[in-house]
């Protein structure tokens, strides 16, 4: 099983806000960090906006910021809110064309270890993840 980078981008814009939260962050500053195109990390911005986990801030002094504290903000409902779908093999995704699906014992064991892996990522906040501002090699704004 393998993340999209949209969630892996969509965690790592979350821990740089965690570690910044004295302050709004930019998207350009992000892009900077991570290394991330702007037109890409503008889309992840809107989901995580959308699903309640940033906040932006509009105008001249504008940028984003966490729309709750790090301790609520679960890391399986950030993965949920950004991977399209778990379809781990071809049975659990629409239009599935595999002959064996009623009778296969596969799908079970893939939904058993998907369920694992969902309670392991549940059991986490962005508090866990929590970095210094210099751990991301940004020298502070004079």
């Amino acid at each position: 099983m393998r993340l999209t980078n949209f969630t892996d981008y969509a965690l790592r814009l979350l821990m740089y806000a965690a570690a910044h939260d004295d302050r709004l962050i930019t998207i350009e500053e992000v892009s900077e960090v991570y290394k991330i195109s702007r037109a890409h990390l503008m889309k992840i911005t809107n989901t995580l906006t959308r699903a309640g986990f940033l906040k932006a801030v509009r105008g001249r002094s504008g940028g984003l910021t966490l729309a709750k504290p790090p301790h609520r903000i679960g890391l399986g409902d950030v993965v949920r809110a950004t991977e399209p779908d778990f379809a781990l093999v071809e049975c659990f995704a629409k239009g599935n064309q595999c002959i064996i699906t009623r009778s296969c014992r596969l799908r079970g064991i893939f939904h058993e270890g998907l369920d694992a892996f969902n309670a392991v990522l549940d059991k986490y906040t962005l508090a866990d993840l929590m970095l210094r501002p210099k751990d991301f090699g940004v020298r502070p704004a004079a």
